[in-house]
């Protein structure tokens, strides 16, 4: 009766009924407890569990009934699903003879409890006792190398099941799949996969969703199509792996496809296929049809609006990504961290420094400014806004930080040109711990760049490279190069580039071509420029570099020569722009353009301005035109 009861997942009622069993003077056997355990960790009743586990060791003890192996572990697992790992390690610990169920209860329990490290120990002390393990163990195990980024204890695994003759099991295959994708190789993965003899849907789902992870998109996208041709449907996983990788790529027509797909499959529902949508459209320019979705579902959950909110300022609308931040104070919703941490960029490229405080003050309000990431974008937020008091401030008063954090702020004091006291926040990371990666490196080198401490950036540079076994991206040689060509070492920083291990991009050139226009260097910027045309021609603000190099020695004949190429090949420099927020309005001005709704009424009060400045003297007898776009 109590596992009939189990089985259809009444377990109050089994609890129940085991209570009036032991009131009617029926003993409770090792078939009992187990059952009676199931409902406990299913209800996550500790207490009861406790109790249970209190009544068996009295009838050890007064009545010679002693748990069988079953028990034991049932009693582990109880106490590991209902979150005490320490009760579940205590009854592990007493076991007289532990065998590999024992060992796998103990060890799943401590995998589900997000204890990986202990989980690790525990699967080696079992080895070191000569059990081998089995699929169970392996594929729990497995999910725990890709989180500890540690491919070398999944290629163990990998070796315990070919060894043990449970590699083609299927839980076990994708596993491996999962975790070699995870751990950054996903040519493993695929080997895996090519030669399972049975896939599954999990199979191809989990490779689809490891190679977007990976930023191998085209692959993706091309497994998602072999599956849905072998007669497989995709389901809303597979999808929202895909869509963003068909983001990334801008392949509007395929994503269409797959918009149609999820309309035919009736995905379009599901909160997380339609957020990929969106955020799909807007990765590839089409903000109507990404509008159009939104707009679509009449439930929208505050993931959506962060989708949108993301969306516009991936597009370059901040007035409507703030519009969409406001209406969500209309809907039975309120912004997340995410939801913060997707409009304060709005406010850093609008210098919004207003609205940034009014987030900041619900951030305060709602707990959300516990969030490391809300802490990160506030710091980011109020450097780049000029107010880098207001940053050092939010940075003092989180409680967690990461390395993102320290990153941030070592960025932000370079930005400011205080490279040296950026520094110092560097040397606090070290101490509490936390292991810079290359974009701390990127940041410390680029303040560097900013106080022209040329002697630290070596320092810093070799040492990412010898004490952290960081290969330099091309952000750190444009960082050198930048650095060096600012202190006039033109001839260093040519030098540089010319021993780099790899081919120098447009942004390490540019930066030598850049400080070549500063230093007059003619004859080296006109070498430079010739390789980065022939990298990337496509690209103005190389050819208007140049040009301005060579007006400013007056070698006008060059100077005319390179414009006419840009317009040959029809580039053209993006128009400066500059905008004033009135109220909840952003008003955005574009250089020579005259497209403002309100043009006329503008130019009508600048003409008024300029008679009274001409009447008060303001202005020189026969000024310039000011206003050369009329």
């Amino acid at each position: 009766m109590l596992r009939a009861m189990l089985c259809v997942g009444h377990y109050t009622q089994a609890i129940e009924l085991y209570n009036s069993m032991l009131k009617q003077g029926v003993k409770p056997d090792n078939y009992t407890y187990p059952i009676v355990l199931k409902a406990c960790s299913s209800l996550r009743a500790i207490e009861y569990g406790r109790w249970v586990r209190e009544t068996i060791i009295y009838n050890e003890v007064k009545r010679n009934i002693r748990p069988n192996a079953y028990v034991l572990c049932s009693m582990i697992n109880m106490f590991a699903k209902c979150g005490s790992l320490g009760d579940a390690r205590k009854v592990f610990d007493e076991m007289l003879e532990k065998d590999l169920a024992s060992w796998t209860a103990m060890i799943c329990g401590a995998v589900w409890n997000g204890e990986l490290v202990e989980a690790v120990l525990l699967f080696r002390t079992m080895r070191l006792d000569s059990l081998k393990p089995d699929s169970v163990i392996v594929a729990s195990l497995l999910p725990v190398c890709s989180k500890l980024e540690d491919a070398e204890l999944g290629m163990s695994l990998q070796g315990c099941a070919v060894r043990s003759g449970f590699d083609s099991d299927l839980y076990v295959s994708n596993a491996l799949i999962d975790m070699y994708c995870k751990c950054g190789d996903p040519f493993e993965a695929r080997f895996l996969f090519d030669n399972m003899v049975c896939r599954d849907r999990v199979s191809w789902s989990t490779l689809i969703a490891g190679y977007s992870q990976n930023f191998l998109y085209r692959e993706s996208y091309e497994l998602l199509h072999r599956m849905v041709n072998i007669g497989l449907k995709a389901n809303e996983i597979v999808v929202s792996s895909v869509l963003p990788a068909l983001g990334k790529l801008r392949l509007l027509k395929q994503g269409k496809e797959i918009h149609n797909y999820v309309l035919k499959e009736g995905l379009v529902l599901d909160p997380i296929v339609v957020s990929t949508l969106i955020d799909m459209y807007s990765n590839c320019g089409s903000m109507k049809e990404a509008e159009t979705t939104f707009e679509y579902m009449s439930d929208k959950d505050i993931m959506l609006w962060n989708t949108m909110i993301a969306g516009y300022n991936l597009d370059g609308n901040f007035d409507l990504a703030l519009s969409t931040f406001r209406q969500i104070w209309g809907t039975q919703h309120r912004p997340n961290s995410i939801t913060l941490v997707s409009v304060l960029p709005v406010c850093t490229k609008l210098g919004a420094l207003r609205q940034g405080k009014e987030i900041h003050g619900y951030a305060t309000k709602s707990n959300l400014i516990l969030k490391t990431n809300v802490g990160n974008s506030l710091i980011d937020m109020y450097g780049k806004c000029g107010f880098l008091d207001l940053g050092v401030k939010v940075f003092n008063q989180m409680m967690v930080k990461n390395v993102v954090t320290y990153n941030t702020i070592i960025s932000t004091y370079g930005a400011h040109g205080l490279g040296g006291k950026g520094l110092a926040f560097y040397d606090q990371m070290k101490i509490a711990g936390i292991r810079p990666n290359k974009v701390t490196f990127i940041a410390l080198l680029s303040a560097c760049s900013h106080a022209g401490l040329v002697e630290k950036a070596w320092q810093l540079y070799n040492s990412m490279i010898l004490d952290y076994a960081i290969e330099p991206d091309m952000e750190h040689y444009s960082c050198m190069v930048d650095l060096l060509g600012k202190t006039g070492d033109i001839d260093g920083a040519y030098k540089f580039i010319t021993t780099m291990p790899v081919t120098p991009d447009t942004n390490v050139l540019g930066s030598l071509l850049g400080a070549c226009r500063i230093h007059n260097k003619v004859e080296l910027a006109e070498i430079l420029a010739e390789h980065i045309f022939q990298l990337h021609a496509e690209d103005p603000g190389h050819y208007v570099l140049l040009s301005n190099l060579y007006a400013s020695g007056e070698q006008w004949k060059n100077m005319s020569k390179v414009r006419s190429m840009m317009k040959d090949k029809g580039l053209e420099k993006k128009p400066a722009s500059s905008w004033i927020q009135i109220g909840h309005k952003i008003h955005v001005f574009h250089a020579t353009s005259k497209f403002h709704p309100e043009f006329a009424k503008i130019e009508e009060i600048l003409d008024s301005l300029v008679s009274v400045m001409k009447g008060e003297d303001c202005l020189p007898e026969e000024p310039e035109d000011l206003f050369p776009c009329r």
